[in-house]
């Protein structure tokens, strides 16, 4: 077989998952319900982010909450503070892509 082949959690649960982590970028997978998303943090590499439904709540460096619907995808420089939520009832699905992959020091 030539392809590799990775699976991603399927449901409503909250879920952060590392599907790839390769040389070449991250690609990970995240479910957030109400009120739940990722600690503040510097993005570590150029960040891609995918809604695939509800709807993202994020505040990047010092400026006010965006919100973004399902069919967005954001680019996200590198070092740029992230504040990822989701605000809203309706359950949030994301992808990640961290492209280059991030270096490890």
């Amino acid at each position: 077989m030539v392809e590799q082949v990775f699976s991603m959690t399927l449901g409503d649960e909250r879920t952060v998952e590392k599907v790839v982590q390769d040389e070449n970028l991250h690609y990970l997978h995240m479910v957030f319900n109400k009120d739940e998303g990722l600690p503040e943090h510097y993005s570590n590499s150029t960040v891609y982010m995918t809604v695939l439904r509800g709807k993202l709540s994020i505040q990047l460096d010092d400026q006010e909450i965006h919100e973004y619907d399902a069919g967005n995808v954001l680019k996200i420089p590198f070092k740029t503070k992230m504040n990822v939520r989701n605000l809203h009832q309706e359950i949030l699905e994301l992808i990640v892509i961290k492209a280059p992959a991030p270096k490890n020091k």
